[in-house]
C-alpha cells in the first residue's frame, strides 16, 4: 500500500504550499482572449481562498469555450487558475481604488470590468454616508477612461457583524440607482446583486468568502457576463486542450499514440501531438482522436482503476468534472483522476484515487 494518508493539517499545508503561485506582481499572462479586469480589494484578490472568484469564473470560461483574458497589475491564485492577472488590493477603499484606477485601465485597456468595492468603507466606518457618492465618482472616471467598456458593478457582499451589515445594506440600496443613472446617461453601466447571491454562512472569517462563497460569486458574475453581449466575446469552437499535471507540467498522454481500447494513460512531456489533445464535450467525456473517450476502466470504482482511453459510449464511467479547485473527479465513482505514487516523471500512468487535496490530483486545462 503507498503512503497517502497524512494528518488533515500536514495535507491542508502542503496543498497551499504546492498549489500557490506568489503574491504581488508579476509579468501578466495573456492568450489573446477579451481583456476583463477584476477590480476590487481583497474580495477580488481572494483573502482566505487565493484566486476567490476568479477561480470558479475561469473554470466556467473555459467549459463554455469563452476565450478570455483577466488583466491587471496584481497576480495570485492557484497553479490551477489558468490566468492569474487582477487588480484586487486587500484592505483599498473606494478612494483608494478611484485614485490609482486611470493608470490600471490605460495600461491593459479592458472590454470589460468586474466591480466589487466598498466593504473596507464600511469595515474602517470611512464616511460612509458619502460613500455612494464616492462609487459614482469611480464609475464615472472608470466609464471616461474606458468609454467603450462594459463595467458590472457588484453589491457588496454580506458582513457577518450586525452593525456593519446594516451599513452595508444602506450602501447597497443606493447602487441600483447610481448605476440607472449611468445608464440614462448612456454609459455601459450594469448592476449585479452579489449581496443576494451569499449569506454569512458562506463567510469563512466574517468578511470574506469560503470557497463555495466565491464560487457562488463566479456564478453570478458569470450569468451577468453571458447576459451582455460582446462582455466576454462569443463562445468559440471546441478545440483541443492539454490536461497538464500541476506538479509536473507534463501532459495527460496516450502511451505511443495508440487508438487501441484499454490503452493506460500516462504523464508525457507536453508537445502539441493529437495523442495529447482533448475536448471536453457538453455531456463531459473527454475525447481524444475524435473517438475515444477518457475511461475508468471496466467501470471501476476503486482506489487503483485505472484510467485509460476507450469508444466513447456516454456511461457514466466517461463523464468527468473538471472542477474549480483544479480536481478532475470522475462522474460515476467520484474519485479523481491521479499520477500514481506521486510520480512527476515522463511513464507516471493516471489511475483514480479517492480525492485528498495532494498536488498529484491537481490538474490544469489549457489550448492545445
Amino acid at each position: 500500500m503507498r503512503p497517502r494518508f497524512r494528518t488533515l493539517a500536514a495535507a491542508a499545508a502542503a496543498v497551499l504550499t504546492a498549489a500557490l503561485l506568489p503574491l504581488g506582481t508579476a509579468s501578466a499572462e495573456s492568450n489573446g482572449g477579451v481583456r476583463v479586469m477584476p477590480l476590487g480589494d481583497s474580495i477580488t484578490e481572494g483573502t482566505q481562498v487565493p484566486g476567490g472568484y476568479r477561480i470558479g469564473l475561469w473554470q466556467r470560461f473555459g467549459s463554455g469555450n469563452y476565450r478570455v483574458d483577466f488583466v491587471g497589475s496584481q497576480f495570485n491564485g492557484p497553479a490551477s487558475l489558468g490566468d492569474h492577472d487582477h487588480q484586487g488590493h486587500p484592505g483599498w477603499r473606494i478612494d483608494q481604488i478611484d485614485a490609482n484606477v486611470v493608470t490600471w485601465l490605460r495600461n491593459t485597456n479592458p472590454r470589460t470590468v468586474l466591480l466589487h468595492i466598498g466593504t473596507n468603507d464600511i469595515l474602517q466606518n470611512y464616511n460612509v454616508a458619502n460613500a455612494p457618492a464616492r462609487l459614482s465618482a469611480l464609475i464615472d472616471r472608470i466609464t471616461a477612461t474606458v468609454p467603450n467598456a462594459d463595467v458590472f458593478v457588484a453589491t457588496i457582499i454580506p458582513l457577518s457583524n450586525s452593525g456593519q451589515e446594516a451599513a452595508a445594506r444602506n450602501y447597497n440600496a443606493a447602487i441600483p440607482g447610481i448605476v440607472q443613472g449611468k445608464v440614462n446617461a448612456g454609459k455601459r453601466v450594469r448592476l449585479v446583486d452579489m449581496h443576494a447571491a451569499l449569506t454569512t454562512a458562506d463567510l469563512i472569517d466574517g468578511v470574506h468568502p469560503t470557497a463555495t462563497g466565491y464560487d457562488k460569486m463566479a456564478a453570478t458574475w458569470y450569468a451577468a457576463l453571458r447576459a451582455v453581449p460582446g462582455s466576454i466575446g462569443d463562445p468559440v469552437a471546441s478545440q483541443g486542450r492539454q490536461v497538464v499535471g500541476v506538479p509536473s507540467g507534463r501532459c495527460l498522454d496516450v502511451p505511443g499514440s495508440s487508438t487501441t481500447n484499454g490503452t493506460q494513460l500516462q504523464l508525457w512531456d507536453c508537445h502539441g501531438q493529437p495523442n495529447q489533445s482533448w475536448t471536453q464535450t457538453s455531456n463531459r467525456q473527454l475525447v481524444v482522436f475524435g473517438t475515444k473517450c477518457l475511461d475508468a476502466y471496466g467501470r471501476g470504482t476503486t482506489n487503483g482503476t485505472q484510467v485509460v482511453i476507450w469508444d466513447c459510449h456516454g456511461d457514466t464511467n466517461q463523464q468527468w468534472n473538471v472542477n474549480a479547485n483544479g480536481t478532475i473527479t470522475n462522474v460515476l465513482s467520484g474519485l479523481c483522476l491521479d499520477a500514481s505514487n506521486f510520480g512527476t516523471g515522463n511513464g507516471t500512468k493516471l489511475v483514480l484515487w479517492s480525492c485528498s487535496g495532494q498536488s498529484n490530483q491537481q490538474w490544469t486545462v489549457r489550448a492545445a
